[in-house]
């Protein structure tokens, strides 16, 4: 695995992906870092050239299995998303946006990336004369589950992207686009919306009934086992925030062994998934987690969000954080009348979650910001 994070030993796998004389890159920074602890471990790279070859980043990953042999693709390249390859090039893109969505009487179109998880998913951005669309590309096995959580998002009270086509077997899907400010920056530079203006259209969601539902219940215990799995792995030399590790642990075990899902849920539910539209209604831009959860822990999940980013954030936005946080917990707590020490708990879980964000997005200074994280959650444990 330290391959894949050797410079010399990665350029010269993706060069050999590259056509002749593409010319060494002036940047090379790590995106994602993937790890099935005993599997595999993949991580993506985006590769920057001198500002005058007016060259587009390029991306790539790399992916080492059990047996040890190293595999490198270059984006779009993918073979957990089979669809990504067309949906990513322009002339492929206006063929399938032809096929599946609507004739477009144009000659080109535009792809954008938006958003990229190797192995998992996908964002890309259709531009095809007036026509901008979003492509959600996911594991062709996912592609039904996916579907049926866009159309329980539909039963809330928030404004969701229309479902302008797909392509099942490509697990693609066409959603249009949706004008509005990102309500984590917004949160950020304290201009949010008032948080019952959240919790009236998130009450709608909770309310969606399971009855005949086959969509498969938020699995918390396997989400946090394998957060456990990847700290454990990654703190064995480093003593003091190990024990701060074991000593969260120990509080969070005997709740996650004891969680059931009780109504329908967001289960990712934070600031960055939702927009603010210009006529004061909330949209939701990811839908996929929709499933049978916790009310609760939907709040806790974003509680979880706002108390890291007011750690991490510089200042004012830290500060913007915290205000919204108290504002966002009195709010739900009023409203619903939850057990405080209840609620401390499911954020403290999706807490302890968030903190991987140090591990996938790896930076030189990772383990501090890791275990900073995990000081997050023993404060939230009280």
């Amino acid at each position: 695995m330290p391959k894949l994070f050797d410079p010399q030993w990665v350029w010269q796998n993706c060069q050999a992906r590259l056509p002749a004389g593409h010319g060494a890159p002036q940047r090379f920074r790590i995106r994602h870092f993937i790890h099935n602890i005993g599997r595999s471990a993949t991580v993506s790279y985006e590769v920057g050239w001198p500002q005058d070859r007016y060259l587009p980043s390029e991306y790539f990953v790399a992916t080492i299995g059990r047996n040890g042999t190293p595999m490198v693709n270059r984006y779009p390249q993918d073979q957990r998303l089979p669809g990504l390859v067309d949906a990513a090039r322009p002339d492929s893109a206006l063929r399938l946006v032809n096929e599946h969505v609507l004739e477009v009487p144009a000659r080109r179109a535009r792809v954008q990336l938006v958003r990229y998880r190797p192995t998992y998913r996908a964002v890309l951005r259709h531009l095809i004369g007036k026509v901008r669309l979003y492509a959600r590309v996911v594991r062709p096995a996912d592609f039904e589950p996916f579907l049926a959580a866009y159309e329980r998002s539909q039963q809330s009270g928030f404004a969701v992207p229309g479902l302008a086509g797909y392509w099942a077997e490509g697990g693609l899907m066409w959603l249009t686009e949706v004008q509005g400010w990102n309500l984590r920056s917004l949160v950020r530079k304290g201009k949010p919306p008032p948080p019952d203006r959240l919790l009236d259209r998130l009450e709608l969601l909770w309310r969606v009934p399971l009855d005949n539902c086959k969509a498969r219940p938020f699995d918390l215990e396997r989400a946090y086992r394998r957060a456990l799995r990847s700290f454990r792995h990654n703190l064995r030399d480093c003593y003091e925030t190990e024990q701060i590790l074991n000593d969260v642990a120990n509080s969070l075990d005997p709740f996650v062994r004891s969680w059931r899902p009780s109504s329908m849920a967001h289960n990712d539910f934070y600031d960055d998934q939702m927009l603010l539209l210009r006529d004061g209604r909330i949209a939701l831009v990811d839908f996929e987690d929709i499933a049978p959860g916790d009310p609760m822990l939907d709040i806790g999940n974003f509680l979880a969000h706002l108390r890291w980013s007011a750690r991490f954030a510089r200042e004012p936005r830290a500060q913007n954080c915290r205000q919204y946080y108290d504002l966002l917990r009195d709010a739900a707590l009023a409203r619903f009348r939850w057990n405080p020490r209840s609620l401390a708990l499911r954020e403290a879980v999706c807490l302890f979650r968030v903190c991987t964000n140090a591990i996938r997005h790896p930076k030189a200074n990772w383990r501090d910001k890791l275990g900073a994280g995990l000081l997050l959650v023993a404060d939230c444990l009280g």
